[in-house]
């Protein structure tokens, strides 16, 4: 059986990849486009309006850079015929050769829809029916569909903040809505976690996309949305609301790959850098200068720029202050920010933000700058954001995140590193809270929804950077994969790296349990953890280990370094 044309029909409810407005995501099978001789296909050309073109030879890239062009003609044609002109199109190639995704804005669903399966059902005749007759039916057919409902698109009354990036925007998003209410705001987030009112879960479940703005906002008395943004949110329903005050993009670096059209980085950079581009124009747009496809957002976003960095002389930072915008960076440990013609302005000591580990943890020293960024951004003082920052208690005020417990001299650090750089980022935390002589213990592991090439880079990191490996599946989380499939990939990185495995766990919890029993008075073991947070906590109170607080993680640190 000959498969038909319209591959998936997807209307986005706000700003997208395609466009900063609902609109109408077609992904189509263009295979018979590719089934027509150059000949066949120059008369297709012709009779879309597209005279001269070059079509190339079948299932090529040349053909398929026509097929984009014959489709987005297409569309406008149908469109036309129906009596909508004007309509925006943009489409692009997919990752196979036969697939292409149109998108054009939408005001009604049903006739977004029908649009949508008229051109798909124009590319289901081709070869068997006059083009223009083809074309007038499913235009009459637009004409006939029903309206339908409008975007539930919502326009903010509060100020509204998006966060987004491939890792620490949990991270970010606390610290600044904890800043917020400690200056005595009433805050919203959303997040993967939930929907959050002033600290307090009201509605669990992954809350990333456009539901959680939606959830947010609609939360009684609230004065400050802080959403934060996934990349598969976006993807799959657009933002969900219109515009927002203050955007932050904490870094892009590979993850998800190979998910919902997303190849390669660049891709991904692209899907993050929407919200960018619906920050209001008096408000701000907050991204890392050191991480370059983060810092190249600024060329797209009606906002004004502020950056921030760890490199107070970065080429980033200078160019930034010369177009007129701002940094936030380090000055002699201090959180300051810099402006063209003033002085610089002290915020507060890294040192003193415990979130840092004492300025150790250099990915928390970077969502410390973003959150203070953010916070000045929406017009909180440097009193309020120093007194937010030096108050947020990572063990308490960040769950899951670079969790510090410790038992005697031997410490464990629980965190939701779910990809390479997040593992880098664990790993240097390990390795500046190691006594002299101690090891250094793991539990590596993340969801099934990564590539075979990732598994293998994180049992290759973890095999160099520690003495100790021992697997920790992720049972929920493995979509798609097995665990055994998962165990061999990670086992073939460490191995890769002269290290065998110790052990393999079916549960986080069971790692954790076999970690503590293997390790030494002083060593300190770390654990990629995505399910079983609440167990593992539980078992390490029961175990004597108590969370570290401030001062005792600047102990460690001065421990460490002697």
């Amino acid at each position: 059986d000959e498969v038909g044309a319209l591959t998936e029909l997807r209307l986005l409810d706000g700003p997208n990849l395609y466009f900063p407005r609902p609109a109408a995501k077609v992904t189509l099978d263009v295979s018979r486009l590719h089934a027509l001789s150059r000949a066949e296909a120059r008369t297709l050309a012709a009779a879309l309006g597209m005279p001269g073109a070059r079509p190339g030879p079948a299932h090529t890239a040349f053909r398929q850079r026509f097929a984009v062009r014959a489709v987005t003609y297409l569309v406008r044609r149908l469109a036309r015929e129906a009596g909508y002109t004007r309509l925006a199109v943009r489409a692009r190639s997919g990752s196979d050769v036969d697939e292409l995704v149109v998108a054009y804005p939408w005001k009604h669903a049903g006739k977004a829809t029908a649009l949508g399966n008229g051109v798909a059902a124009v590319l289901d005749s081709l070869g068997t029916e006059a083009l223009a007759t083809e074309i007038e039916h499913r235009a009459q057919d637009i004409r006939d569909a029903p309206v339908g409902q409008r975007p539930s698109l919502l326009r903010p009354k509060i100020p509204v903040v998006a966060v987004t990036g491939t890792n620490g925007k949990t991270t970010t998003s606390r610290m600044l809505g904890h800043i917020a209410r400690t200056a005595g705001r009433s805050v919203g987030w959303s997040s993967t976690d939930g929907v959050y009112l002033n600290g307090e879960l009201v509605e669990p479940g992954d809350y990333s996309g456009p539901s959680g703005a939606g959830q947010v906002l609609r939360q009684p008395g609230v004065q400050l949305a802080v959403t934060e943004t996934a990349r598969g949110g976006i993807l799959r329903r657009g933002v969900g609301v219109s515009y927002n005050d203050v955007s932050v993009v904490t870094n892009v670096t590979a993850d998800h790959l190979g998910q919902d059209g997303i190849d390669t980085v660049d891709q991904l950079a692209e899907v993050k850098a929407v919200i960018t581009r619906i920050t209001k124009t008096s408000g701000w747009c907050v991204l890392n200068a050191d991480d370059p496809r983060t810092f190249a957002m600024r060329l797209d976003t009606r906002a004004q720029v502020w950056v921030f960095t760890r490199d107070p002389d970065s080429p980033a930072a200078r160019q930034v202050l010369t177009e007129g915008g701002r940094v936030t960076t380090v000055l002699d440990g201090w959180a300051c920010v810099l402006s063209d013609g003033t002085d610089p302005l002290p915020v507060v000591e890294v040192a003193r933000v415990p979130m840092t580990l004492a300025g150790l943890s250099r990915v928390n020293v970077e969502n410390a700058l973003g959150a203070t960024s953010a916070a000045l951004a929406l017009g909180f003082t440097v009193e309020q954001v120093a007194q937010g920052l030096t108050s947020f208690d990572p063990g308490q005020d960040n769950p899951g995140r670079m969790n510090i417990w410790s038992r005697g001299g031997q410490s464990v650090v629980v965190d939701l590193a779910h990809n390479e750089a997040g593992l880098e980022a664990l790993l240097e935390i390990l390795a500046g809270i190691r006594a002299p002589g101690s090891r250094l213990l793991l539990g590596v592991g993340t969801a099934g929804d990564r590539t075979d090439e990732v598994f293998v880079r994180l049992g290759e990191l973890a095999a160099l950077a520690t003495d100790h490996v021992e697997i920790a599946h992720k049972q929920e989380y493995l979509r798609g994969r097995t665990v055994a499939e998962i165990g061999t990939l990670l086992r073939a990185g460490a191995q890769g790296a002269g290290v065998e495995v110790i052990a393999e766990h079916g549960r986080e919890l069971d790692a954790v349990r076999s970690l503590v029993a293997a390790a030494g008075p002083d060593d300190v073991i770390g654990v990629m953890v995505h399910q079983d947070r609440v167990e593992i906590d539980a078992f390490l109170t029961e175990r004597g280990f108590t969370r570290d607080s401030p001062e005792s993680l600047l102990r460690l640190v001065e421990r460490a370094r002697g």
